[in-house]
């Protein structure tokens, strides 16, 4: 059982939230969904709006979900879940049914899918896009660091819509 809450009554941190705790990005394609596990992102405020900021590689096969739908969630799970997400993120929707096989709950909010084992979700609408490019890069030690491959990120910035936080 969820209840609807706003944004700014988040209270945990958001730096463990996203970078330690991680979270479930999930979004809809042609009535099928699919996840990865995150541990890069952030949340703010953007042009007068609560938003969510989330960085996915090219290779990555949420992508494509990502950019077949206007919305996407942001699903946070408890510890217990850690296992779970880390084979959420190691393994590709592309080769088998990685939603299925990981045992959660695929649930829907206002049209947008979300796992009921959730601790905190975040249902966002997408507002801008970017490529990431290597003459972007300010300190050239993160190319060589994080894109050894050259498969830059594509940064999202999204609306947070709505807040659903486990009663």
């Amino acid at each position: 059982m969820f209840k609807t809450i706003e944004p700014k009554e988040i209270t945990r941190n958001p730096f463990t939230l996203i970078g330690d705790d991680w979270m479930l990005v999930t979004a809809e394609k042609d009535g099928k969904a699919n996840t990865m596990t995150a541990s890069w992102g952030g949340v703010g405020i953007l042009w007068g709006k609560t938003v969510a900021t989330i960085y996915i590689r090219p290779q990555r096969y949420t992508k494509e979900f990502l950019e077949a739908s206007d919305h996407f969630t942001l699903s946070v799970l408890g510890a217990e879940h850690k296992k779970t997400l880390g084979y959420l993120g190691s393994v590709s929707g592309r080769d088998e049914d990685k939603i299925a096989k990981s045992g959660l709950t695929l649930a829907h909010e206002d049209g947008s899918p979300y796992f009921e084992e959730a601790e905190l979700v975040l249902v966002c609408r997408k507002l801008y896009k970017q490529e990431q490019t290597p003459e972007s890069f300010l300190d050239k030690e993160y190319l060589e660091k994080w894109y050894a491959a050259k498969d830059y990120h594509t940064m999202y910035i999204a609306e947070i819509e709505k807040v659903l936080k486990k009663a």
